[in-house]
C-alpha cells in the first residue's frame, strides 16, 4: 500500500488531534504551540505552496483556539502564533530547497540515461545465429552505469563479445569503461584475429590509465568470438570464466591453461593471454558475467552457487531467463548487491544458418539494462 496518501493527510490529522486535545484539556496545559506541527510536516512532504496554505490554516486554527481558551491577546497567545509563523516559514524554505534538489536529481538522472545509452547500448536481440539478453545492476545509489561493461558486435562470419570489470568506482571507472568499449567496437570490425582485438583494447586501457608496472589500476575482461563452424574462442584477461550450458544440461566453466593479467597490466608478449576454444552448437547457451554475480554472498557467507542455478536459464525467452537469474542473485544476497553486476546471455538458435554478412539493427535490440 502506498504511503503517499497518509503523508498528504498527516498535517491535517496532527492539527486536528492537537485541536481536540487542547479543547479537552483546557488552556492550562499549553498545547496551542503544537499546532505548528501541521506546517512542519507539510514542509517535509509537500511543495512550498501547499506548506504556505497549511501554515495559513494553522494560524487561523491557532487564533480560533486562542479565542476559545481566552489566550488571544495574551503573551501565551502571541507566543503560539509566533511559533506557528516561524515553523511555517522554515517549512516553506525546506520545501523550496527540496524541490530544487528534486529538479537537480531529475536532471542528473536524465543525463545518466543518455550516458547509459551511449556507453552501454542495448545489445541486439539477435546477432547472427545467436539470441542475446543482458542484465546490468549498478551498486552505486541512484546510478545507472558503473565500472562493469559489455558489448556484442556482429561481424562477417560470426559474433564478437566482451564483458569486463574496471577496478575502482565512480567517474574514473566509467571513463575507463568507455575507453575499453570504444576500442573494442572499433577493433572487433577491423582486426582479423581475436588476439589482435585484445591487444588493441589493452593498449587503449594503458593509454587511458597511464599505468606503470606495479600499478593497481586494471580492467578484467573476457573476449569471445562465436562462429558456427568453430564454436567459441575465448581470450581471458583475468576475468571469471564464462559458464557454458550444453543442450543436454551439462554445465562447464572453460578456463585458460594459465592465468594472465588483466587489461592494463600486459607488459610484454609473455603476459598476453592464449586463446582457447570450446564447442558451441544448437541449443547451447553462454553466460558471461562479472564478479558482482559470482562473489555475491548469502547469509551463510557462501558465494552464489551459479552452476547450481543453471536451470533458471531454461525459459524459452533469453531475457526472461536472465531476469529470473538476476532476481535469484538478489534474493540469495538478501538485498541490494554491494558490487556492480553484469550478465550477458547468448543462446545458439536451432536450425538457423548464419548469413555471410551480419549487421546490427537498432530496431531489434534487447531492453536496456535493469536497475537494482
Amino acid at each position: 500500500m502506498s504511503t503517499r496518501p497518509a503523508l498528504i493527510a498527516l498535517p491535517y490529522v496532527v492539527m486536528g488531534v492537537v485541536a481536540a486535545a487542547d479543547v479537552a484539556a483546557g488552556p492550562g496545559v499549553g498545547l496551542l504551540p503544537l499546532v505548528s506541527l501541521g506546517p512542519a510536516f507539510a514542509g517535509l512532504t509537500g511543495g512550498w505552496r501547499r506548506t504556505a496554505a497549511i501554515g495559513g490554516l494553522a494560524l487561523a486554527l491557532c487564533c480560533a483556539l486562542g479565542v476559545y481558551d481566552g489566550l488571544f491577546g495574551t503573551r501565551r497567545g502571541y507566543t503560539a502564533l509566533l511559533a506557528v509563523a516561524g515553523v511555517t516559514a522554515a517549512g516553506i524554505a525546506a520545501a523550496v530547497s527540496r524541490e530544487r534538489q528534486d529538479r537537480e536529481l531529475a536532471s542528473a538522472r536524465s543525463i545518466a540515461e543518455v550516458a547509459q545509452r551511449v556507453l552501454l547500448r542495448p545489445v541486439p536481440r539477435q546477432a547472427g545465429h545467436l539470441r542475446a539478453a543482458v542484465s546490468y545492476t549498478s551498486a552505486e545509489a541512484d546510478a545507472r552505469i558503473g565500472g562493469d561493461l559489455y558489448e556484442v558486435v556482429a561481424v562477417p562470419g560470426g559474433v564478437r563479445v566482451i564483458i569486463g570489470d574496471v577496478q575502482g568506482k565512480g567517474l574514473d571507472a566509467v571513463e575507463t569503461a568507455a575507453s575499453v568499449l570504444g576500442a573494442f567496437r572499433e577493433a572487433a570490425h577491423e582486426e582479423r584475429e581475436l588476439t589482435d582485438v585484445g591487444a588493441r583494447v589493452d593498449r587503449a586501457v594503458q593509454r587511458q590509465l597511464g599505468v606503470d608496472p606495479g600499478s593497481e589500476k586494471f580492467v578484467t575482461a573476457l573476449l569471445a568470438e562465436i562462429t558456427e563452424p568453430d564454436g567459441i574462442t575465448f581470450l581471458n584477461y583475468g576475468h571469471p570464466a564464462a559458464m557454458v550450458m550444453e543442450d543436454d544440461g551439462h554445465v562447464s566453466f572453460p578456463a585458460p591453461r594459465r592465468h594472465t593479467p588483466p587489461l592494463g597490466l600486459v607488459w610484454d608478449a609473455s603476459d598476453a593471454p592464449e586463446p582457447y576454444s570450446v564447442p558451441f552448437g544448437p541449443g547451447c547457451q553462454l553466460l558471461l558475467y562479472t564478479d558482482g554475480i559470482s562473489e555475491a554472498r548469502g547469509a551463510d557467507g557462501e558465494f552464489y552457487p551459479l552452476a547450481d542455478r543453471a536451470d533458471l536459464l531454461a525459459d524459452g525467452d533469453p531475457q526472461r531467463a536472465l531476469d529470473a537469474l538476476q532476481a535469484d542473485v538478489v534474493a540469495y544476497a538478501g538485498g541490494p548487491l554491494h558490487d556492480d553486476a553484469a550478465m550477458l546471455l547468448l543462446r545458439c538458435r536451432d536450425g538457423l544458418g548464419m548469413a555471410p554478412q551480419v549487421g546490427l539493427s537498432s530496431l531489434d535490440r534487447a531492453p536496456e539494462p535493469s536497475e537494482q
